[in-house]
């Protein structure tokens, strides 16, 4: 191809055995609709053309179009300072592929074992007494340079590594002020004489930055870097807001009996917000497990079956969690065949802490429990089923814990990712969350697991009764509206038309 431009995406080994090139490149040929104006003006446009597209080098094929590399092209690709190669008779282009490709893949190779041993070396380091030296010296040897920790106000904590020249230490300390002051999460430069520099912030860029000074930069440099930098993160971490020693404070102030009115300010807030959390799909408090029904005819084996129920249809009993046990067996343990319900660990309970923007965090009973100041509006998190309470002071913390309980049963009961306290209480408000799911599932028992009689009273109720609207709602024909609800009413032995019952109904179809 006369013009390669478009086809290159910078550091190719371009191969061409000079088809392209017109016969009389050296005189008057050239480009396409344009005339030459001095011999090898051809071959300037060609590799300039390569070297505008990110090139790496260029090499010639020769025959069986070429005996030689044409004179004009070596002199044009001496111009642009872009490597030529000659590719002999016998040496194929896909060979010259397979080896490029072959090289780039050890070359990879090497890097990856690079990387992985330094990941390792600064692992082992961050758990020596003195961690944060070790990272640094660990670093520097790595990447063969200087490494240095520089504190909030700019000041260099700790070094390793060869002492790089005043010019570099210089230019590294400008570098780590523009980091800071922008706060970008890292930045690099060179220096006149070629040093490499780095830094990189800590954390969330609240003052400590890594920086590195090395004379040459490889591939791999940066990942080492900046695994470095995610451990002295973790290792400063404590020291960069002073959290730590105040939550230690707060705690040691709450057990000699101070009221949490008073703690409150080392904790950073003055209203503050409770959150519950459980894993979407857990088995938390409060949550009903489905044991095998008792042998004997009708509900809970007593004789008395709802009106119009066949025994083949008798439904599957239900009861809260712990009312109905094996004999002999460990509270809480799952049951023979049944999967292990899905519990947060600590490591998931901090994570969540931390996405909500709190290291106020505790777990119990398989329930996250975060307190997070009030300023800070929990948002929903990702495979969590969250309660929020109102916004309160201190001496409220232990209502503000009941609401969020209130609201995470709430959020469960309704598959809502996050479910915040209203202002105004709810008459699920009133009741426990587990005595009102065991009379709703007390109350709808002789729907059993027919979701669709489920299904269409929940609507018909929350249409008031209106057979067109919920036939549409539902995309059924109105007659079937019509014998599922029949169905219910026969089931259930009550009258549907009396709003009291209605009332009952919604309630306990709301905690389903």
């Amino acid at each position: 191809m006369a013009d390669p431009y478009p086809y290159l995406l910078g550091g190719e080994l371009l191969l061409t055995a000079g088809v392209h090139i017109p016969e009389a490149a050296g005189s008057d040929g050239g480009a396409p609709g344009r005339a030459q104006s001095r011999p090898g003006e051809y071959f300037d446009d060609y590799v300039s053309r390569i070297v505008a597209a990110g090139g790496a080098a260029l090499g010639f094929g020769l025959a069986p179009v070429h005996d030689t590399v044409p004179r004009a092209l070596v002199a044009a690709c001496d111009a642009y300072e872009l490597p030529l190669l000659e590719v002999p008779p016998q040496t194929t282009f896909s060979g010259v592929a397979r080896a490029v490709w072959q090289l780039m893949a050890q070359a990879r190779h090497a890097e990856l074992r690079r990387v992985t041993e330094a990941q390792q070396s600064l692992a082992s380091a961050a758990s020596r007494p003195d961690p944060v030296p070790s990272v640094l010296r660990q670093l520097a040897q790595r990447v063969g340079g200087w490494a240095v920790l520089y504190g909030p106000e700019g000041a260099e904590i700790a070094e390793a590594g060869r002492d790089p020249s005043v010019e570099a230490r210089e230019a590294l300390a400008e570098l780590v002020r523009v980091v800071v002051g922008r706060g970008s999460a890292t930045a690099s430069d060179t220096t006149a004489a070629g040093a490499h520099l780095a830094a990189y912030a800590l954390g969330a860029g609240q003052g400590f930055v890594l920086g590195v000074a090395a004379p040459r930069r490889d591939p791999g440099d940066h990942t080492i870097a900046s695994v470095a930098a995610v451990l002295l993160s973790l290792l400063t971490g404590e020291h960069r807001s002073g959290t730590g020693a105040a939550r230690s404070s707060a705690l040691v102030r709450l057990l000699l009996g101070a009221p949490p009115e008073t703690v409150a300010p080392l904790l950073g807030g003055e209203r503050w917000r409770v959150v519950h959390g459980v894993p979407e799909g857990a088995a938390g408090p409060g949550r009903d497990e489905r044991p095998e029904p008792p042998p004997g005819p009708g509900r809970h084996g007593r004789p008395d079956a709802a009106p119009g129920a066949r025994r083949h249809e008798r439904p599957e009993v239900t009861a809260p969690a712990g009312r109905l046990e094996q004999p002999n067996a460990t509270p809480g343990a799952p049951r023979p065949g049944r999967p292990a319900p899905h519990l947060p660990d600590a490591v998931a309970a901090s994570a969540l802490g931390a996405a909500l923007g709190s290291p106020l965090v505790d777990l119990a009973g398989g329930v996250v429990r975060v307190l997070v100041p009030a300023e800070r509006e929990p948002v929903a998190q990702a495979g969590w089923t969250l309660g929020v309470s109102a916004a309160v002071g201190p001496g409220e913390w232990p209502a503000a814990d009941t609401q969020a309980g209130r609201a995470l049963a709430r959020a469960r009961a309704t598959r809502t990712p996050l479910v915040r306290h209203g202002a105004r209480p709810a008459l699920a408000d009133l009741l426990p969350p587990g005595e009102a799911e065991a009379h709703a599932r007390t109350l709808l028992a002789p729907l059993g697991e027919n979701a669709a009689l489920a299904d269409t009273l929940r609507t018909w109720l929350s249409l008031h009764g209106s057979w067109d609207r919920t036939a549409v709602a539902l995309g059924v024909h109105r007659n079937t509206v019509r014998q599922r609800i029949a169905r219910c009413s026969a089931l259930l032995g009550t009258d549907l038309d009396d709003p009291d019952v209605r009332m009952e109904l919604w309630f306990a179809l709301r905690q389903r």
